[in-house]
């Protein structure tokens, strides 16, 4: 393998981490910036008041974006079956 194709496979490995993992992150991101502006609004400084809806924001996200991570994943080890073939 020479070190173009090596830099290909990272930035593929790359690519497919960032969009597996965007959606779970904008989730966490939105629940909570929301969170924190309610906690701004109402002056509620409780800690824990942050964790539970986004933790549960992020596990439902985490089922509807399932078959969309699972795909994405599919896809990228086929792409690295079908190099090592071509290679091999």
């Amino acid at each position: 393998m020479s070190g173009a194709e090596v830099l290909d496979v990272a930035r593929d490995a790359i690519l497919t981490l960032v969009f597996v993992a965007s959606p779970l992150m904008l989730i966490g991101l939105v629940v909570g910036v929301i969170i924190s502006l309610f906690q701004a609004l109402t002056q509620i400084q409780e800690m824990t008041l942050v964790f539970v809806p986004k933790i549960l924001a992020i596990f439902v996200a985490m089922l509807i974006a399932l078959p969309f991570m699972a795909d994405q994943l599919q896809g990228h080890v086929a792409r690295i079956a079908a190099r090592i073939v071509a290679s091999g």
